[in-house]
C-alpha cells in the first residue's frame, strides 16, 4: 500500500524532517508513506488568499496520481481518533492501495481540492502550524498501523 502526503510548502525545519522519519522509518515496507512537496504560490503585493489558494490546489490536483483515495486535510472536516483512522487504514489496506492526503498551505485548500477529496479531516478544532501537520499525520498513521496490528505502542 502506498500513502501519499502531498503538503504546499518546501523547506521545513530540520525537526519537521526528523518528526516525520522517524514514523515513516517504523512502518512496514508494505507500508509506504511518501511526502511529497509541492512549492507555495509567490505572495505578491496585490494577490488575493483565494488566488493562493487556487494556484496552489491547481498544482495539488496535477500532482495527485491517478485512481486514488483522497483525503483533504480540512480544519471543517470530520474529527477522527486513534481507533477511528486504524480502521480506515484497515479499510485502506484492504481496498484502496493508493491514498493520499492533501495538506494545504498557509491559506488552506480551495473548494477544488476538497471537492475532489472522498474524505474531509480535520485533525484538531485547533489551528497548527503546517509544519506541525507533517509530523503529527505521519504519528497517527504509525500509531493506526500498530492499532491494526496489536502492537502496545497506543494504550488507551
Amino acid at each position: 500500500m502506498r500513502l501519499t502526503v502531498l503538503a504546499v510548502g518546501t523547506r521545513m525545519p530540520a525537526w519537521v524532517n526528523q518528526g516525520v522519519q522517524t514514523y515513516t522509518k517504523r512502518l512496514p515496507r508494505h507500508i509506504a508513506l511518501e511526502f511529497r512537496e509541492l512549492p507555495a504560490a509567490p505572495r505578491v503585493s496585490g494577490t488575493t488568499p483565494a488566488k493562493l489558494k487556487d494556484k496552489e490546489s491547481e498544482h495539488m490536483l496535477k500532482a495527485l496520481p491517478d485512481r486514488a483515495y483522497v483525503i483533504a486535510l480540512d480544519e471543517h472536516g470530520k474529527n477522527w481518533s486513534s481507533t477511528d483512522l486504524a480502521a480506515q487504514l484497515e479499510s485502506w489496506m484492504a481496498n484502496d492501495p493508493n491514498v493520499v492526503f492533501m495538506i494545504g498551505g498557509a491559506d488552506g485548500l480551495a473548494d477544488s481540492c476538497k471537492q475532489r477529496a472522498d474524505q474531509l479531516w480535520s485533525l484538531s478544532p485547533l489551528t497548527l502550524p503546517h509544519a506541525l501537520v507533517r509530523v503529527v499525520l505521519a504519528e497517527q498513521i504509525y500509531r493506526a498501523w500498530t492499532l491494526v496490528q496489536g502492537h502496545p505502542y497506543h494504550r488507551d
